[in-house]
């Protein structure tokens, strides 16, 4: 895929949208449940009646783990990919999907006490506008996490490519070897963390999973910029 446009990466993620969770289990040997639920789970408490936005929320994995670990807060999904939010309701109930686009989402200002995304923002074509936008709608003091791969790692890479292939040939779709562009071309953690505090997103914690392939960040809107992190 040479160009990243909005229509190109919808239209691809609702065409492997019947295969997704299957696929996701095979690519990541399971491996993607455990460090979801560790994510969540690390997540600091939540008033009562906390709102929580789960972003790229795909067919719902990381909303269902929120409504679980916050079971007063009102849990809304949200995705540009009609045919991901299909299986999102029918997998999940109590939960509200919404089609929206992060880079214009269709949410008040300082609406959300906390704000998820995973394995979302390197498939947006404005990682800045995404950001900006994320900011608006989040509360003052109100968290941002963010999951996705980290750091290269030669050997896993290659076994992650040869998996990605051989899914590619057995389904006769091609769409997948994107995942392999998109994650290339993403940036490390380390760079994430200097763009989320030029949005005012001061990052507090930082969890490393399998060696530092799969890195999550937590994040607290504040005024304070470039402020060395600490712990939530």
């Amino acid at each position: 895929m040479q160009s990243k446009t909005p229509e190109k990466i919808c239209a691809l993620f609702n065409q492997i949208a019947p295969h997704y969770d299957q696929n996701n289990d095979i690519i990541s040997i399971f491996t993607h449940r455990f460090i979801k639920q560790h994510v969540v789970n690390s997540i600091p408490d939540l008033p009562p009646d906390s709102q929580i936005l789960d972003l790229c929320t795909g067919t719902g994995d990381i909303a269902r783990l929120l409504q679980k670990r916050f079971d007063n807060a009102q849990i809304t999904g949200a995705d540009f990919s009609k045919e991901m939010l299909k299986i999102a309701r029918r997998k999940h109930r109590g939960i509200n999907f919404e089609l929206a686009d992060c880079l214009k989402l269709p949410f008040a200002d300082e609406s959300f006490d906390l704000i998820t995304m995973s394995f979302g923002l390197r498939n947006t074509a404005n990682y800045n506008r995404a950001m900006s936008e994320i900011k608006r709608v989040l509360k003052p003091d109100g968290i941002f996490v963010h999951l996705d791969f980290g750091k290269e790692a030669k050997f896993v890479d290659e076994i992650f490519h040869k998996i990605v292939k051989f899914i590619a040939e057995i389904q006769e779709d091609d769409s997948y070897v994107y995942l392999l562009e998109s994650k290339n071309n993403f940036p490390p953690a380390e760079k994430l963390i200097e763009l989320f505090a030029e949005h005012g997103l001061q990052t507090k914690l930082r969890k490393d999973y399998l060696q530092g392939i799969i890195s999550a960040q937590y994040c607290v809107k504040t005024n304070v910029l470039h402020s060395e992190p600490d712990p939530l």
